[in-house]
């Protein structure tokens, strides 16, 4: 017979790190957990030149782990009751791994931001935007959400908040509310929610976001590059290979 079902994680406290910017409180217990979860990579093992690119798989790969974000999602929101979202929507494509769970357990229509080219129909299109990345353009189907709508942004992480901002454009466009921005990391030092806030005058100034883990919580122990001289990319035929000598390396580290 199936496993019964594990209690649902309550959500720990929430400290405020600035205006109309919540997170969670970063000496939790399963806050740490989650924090030390996010192994990253510097640029040299990073698909961009960054100081630091978060490996969220160490979450995935993880069942109590994921399941404890999304728990803490989840929690925020049902306690919000009948003034609590009506939508979740979440950015490609890192938004689509923690969206649709959180929506699910809601029982809520999940909604796609796309990068352009990749949805059907008619769209509406973000325009371009600047990310820490890249110049990207993003788009939602038109009538996914409509005037009425509460819809939650959410994202694996609030950088310089570009991408962020292309959502609260698009919900904006099509005639509904954000109701929060979510996302599970935030790097406070670009100030994403403080872009977001002073973004076309203030026109989302009141808008909260919301985030579960600091940075600087995460800590340089996590990173995990491999040995100098490893091959970013390797043939299928030699991933024993390399496995064995990064294990024997790590262990000879200890």
């Amino acid at each position: 017979s199936p496993a019964p079902a594990a209690a649902m994680a309550a959500l720990p406290a929430i400290k405020e790190l600035g205006p109309k910017h919540i997170c969670l409180d970063q000496a939790d217990e399963g806050v740490k957990r989650i924090a030390k979860s996010l192994p990253w990579y510097g640029p040299k093992y990073s698909p961009h030149d960054v100081p630091s690119f978060y490996d969220i798989s160490g979450i995935t790969e993880n069942p109590e782990v994921f399941q404890m974000v999304v728990d803490f999602f989840v929690a925020r929101y049902r306690a919000q009751g009948a003034a609590g979202p009506t939508h979740i929507a979440g950015f490609d494509a890192r938004g689509f791994i923690f969206g649709p769970p959180i929506a699910l357990a809601l029982k809520l229509p999940f909604v796609m931001i796309r990068k352009a080219g990749k949805l059907p129909g008619v769209l509406v299109s973000s325009g371009k935007y600047v990310t820490e990345y890249s110049v990207d353009e993003t788009v939602m189907r038109l009538g996914s959400v409509k005037a009425g709508d509460r819809v939650v942004l959410v994202d694996d992480l609030i950088a310089t908040g570009g991408t962020a901002l292309a959502g609260f454009d698009l919900v904006d466009q099509l005639g509904a509310t954000v109701h929060e921005f979510a996302a599970m990391i935030t790097l406070p030092f670009l100030d994403g929610v403080g872009k977001i806030h002073a973004y076309k005058e203030g026109k989302f100034k009141d808008v909260s976001c919301f985030t579960m883990v600091d940075d600087n919580s995460i800590g340089p122990e996590m990173c995990n590059d491999p040995p100098e001289g490893t091959q970013r990319m390797v043939k299928a035929e030699d991933a024993k290979e390399v496995m064995d000598k990064i294990a024997a390396a790590a262990a000879a580290a200890k």
